[in-house]
């Protein structure tokens, strides 16, 4: 049963992800440098769980290749994630970011065969509005919104696509596989990007040493521990409970950006109602959900 304690680690798991895009603004390399450290230090931190939990464990030729491969979105994912807030701002990427649920209730039918729900369409609608209403706000931050959706999109089809290899795997087995394909895919990507969108032909291979700090807080702290710890609340929460309370991500996320880098995070009031209108659709998702699930539930009753 959960108590106040499985709550309070929930809160600042969701808090720790939110915290994401302020420590990508606070590293100074750039978004694929740092997307390298963050698979490279993710993956050896997994593999030591691993180890030290005697989980280690070969899933099979293809299966490794699957979550490989799945390894790339998650490169992807988090280049455009850091792009996004170094062309804008965290309040601006974490709205792009909210749109996850959008994505995935679109992309849901088309990879797992599920029907579409009509509430998930209306619900959408609305996020296209708060979309719209944030352009309309302000032009400046286009660019930055666009690649927090990009990133959204790619975050969308791995949990899709994750949602089916957990019924049969280990989690961590597959996030260390997928850490691993991430990293092998962005230290590929890396010799394309230094000639063609790298800053003077250079990579910026050499962090600092406050960069380190924060790449290893980022690594093994908003990655290894927030996702292993999350697994283990699993077992506390009902995922409805769990959906709500990351629903809180661009919340704590805005709030934790205009406290730390002020004026720079102060956006127009039209920026703060069409943000208000995507994450109201957002946070009644699960709500909705959940009411549709009742009504399945009850015999006799037929859900449109």
């Amino acid at each position: 049963m959960a108590g106040l304690r499985h709550y309070a680690q929930l809160h600042f798991i969701v808090l720790l992800w939110g915290f994401t895009a302020i420590l990508g603004l606070l590293i100074k390399i750039p978004a694929v440098e740092l997307v390298f450290y963050r698979t490279l230090l993710s993956f050896l931190g997994l593999f030591i769980l691993l180890y030290a939990r005697k989980d280690l464990v070969n899933p099979g030729g293809l299966n490794s290749l699957k979550f490989l491969s799945t390894g790339i979105l998650f490169s992807a994912h988090w280049i455009f994630f850091f792009e996004a807030a170094r062309v804008s701002n965290a309040s601006v990427t974490l709205v792009g970011m909210s749109t996850v649920t959008l994505w995935t209730a679109l992309l849901g039918p088309l990879i797992t065969k599920q029907r579409l729900k009509i509430f998930e369409v209306i619900l959408g609608a609305f996020i296209m509005l708060g979309i719209y209403v944030v352009f309309k706000a302000d032009m400046t931050y286009k660019a930055g919104l666009i690649m927090a959706m990009i990133s959204a999109i790619c975050a969308a089809i791995f949990m899709l696509i994750n949602s089916g290899f957990t019924r049969q795997h280990n989690h961590f087995v597959i996030m260390s596989y997928e850490m691993l394909g991430a990293c092998i895919t962005t230290a590929l990507f890396l010799p394309f990007y230094k000639v063609f969108l790298a800053d003077g032909g250079k990579l910026q291979m050499i962090p600092s040493g406050s960069d380190w700090v924060y790449i290893l807080v980022l690594a093994l702290v908003c990655t290894v521990y927030a996702y292993s710890t999350s697994i283990k609340l699993m077992k506390k929460f009902s995922p409805y409970t769990i959906n709500l309370v990351v629903n809180m991500e661009p919340v704590y996320g805005i709030l934790m950006a205009l406290a730390i880098f002020g004026d720079r995070e102060k956006m127009t009031y039209s920026f703060y109602l069409g943000a208000l209108i995507i994450m109201a659709a957002v946070f009644f998702y699960p709500v909705l959900n959940r009411m549709k699930m009742k009504k399945i539930n009850q015999p006799g009753r037929r859900v449109f």
